[in-house]
């Protein structure tokens, strides 16, 4: 692969929502929505409750942040930033195997998404985003996610050794980003498909992290064999 196609350069940092420079009231609405949007959604949350909470008035949310869909935006895309701060993208020195780099995108999406103990707002909020997608997910998609997404693609192409067909690349993207989500969205079955003392032992971030990786680079290796063939 070219210099230029193994250059993998994370999603431009954005200005953090909670900067000492930012009004205190606009901040202790972001703080109080977040949470309560996650519990609740977008249709669930009053503006009444938030601004309860953060001890404002109604006014507030019309004066810092236009209305109450704007709101749930910031809200939306401040849980995506607390969690990058929380878990940042790795710094990979020059050399570094692909393999290796796969290892630690996968620890990533498992640490930012995959809460073992206790679940943040943060991951709540994204992954309802996720699930019942609103216009915050579009503005997602489009800052973060697609970025995000390209680096996973970048890392593949340099353990194949070629580019792929565009819509081969992001199958493959797509089943390593699935495997993960899978114990995010179904981790009570897997305790009860497993049992308590098994789902322990075996099924932690590092665990699972090993797993996925061993999984998708056998299936990616298989894919390689393919595509020397023809």
């Amino acid at each position: 692969m070219s210099k230029e196609a193994t250059k993998l350069t994370p999603p431009t940092a954005k200005a953090n929502r909670l900067s000492p420079k930012v009004d205190s009231a606009r901040e202790r609405i972001l703080l109080e929505a977040g949470p309560i949007f996650a519990a609740k959604g977008f249709r669930g949350t009053t503006v009444r409750e938030i601004c309860d909470n953060a001890k404002v008035n109604l006014a507030s949310i019309n004066y810092y942040f236009g209305d109450k869909h704007q709101l749930y935006i910031e809200a939306v895309v401040l849980a995506r930033e607390l969690r990058v701060q929380k878990f940042p993208y790795p710094e990979w020195k020059t050399g570094t195997p692909p393999k290796q780099k796969l290892t630690d995108y996968i620890s990533l999406i498992l640490d930012r998404l995959v809460a073992m103990e206790s679940e943040p707002w943060q991951v709540r909020l994204l992954m309802r985003e996720i699930q019942e997608p609103t216009d915050a997910c579009r503005h997602l998609v489009r800052e973060y996610f697609k970025p995000f997404f390209e680096m996973l693609l970048l890392i593949v192409d340099d353990i194949i050794g070629i580019r792929l067909k565009d819509h081969r690349r992001s199958q493959i993207g797509f089943s390593i980003i699935g495997q993960c989500l899978y114990y995010r969205f179904a981790s009570e079955l897997t305790v009860l498909m497993s049992g308590e003392d098994e789902f322990q032992a075996n099924y932690d971030r590092r665990s699972l992290a090993k797993h996925i990786t061993q999984f998708s680079l056998g299936a990616i290796e298989s894919i390689k064999r393919e595509e020397s063939l023809t």
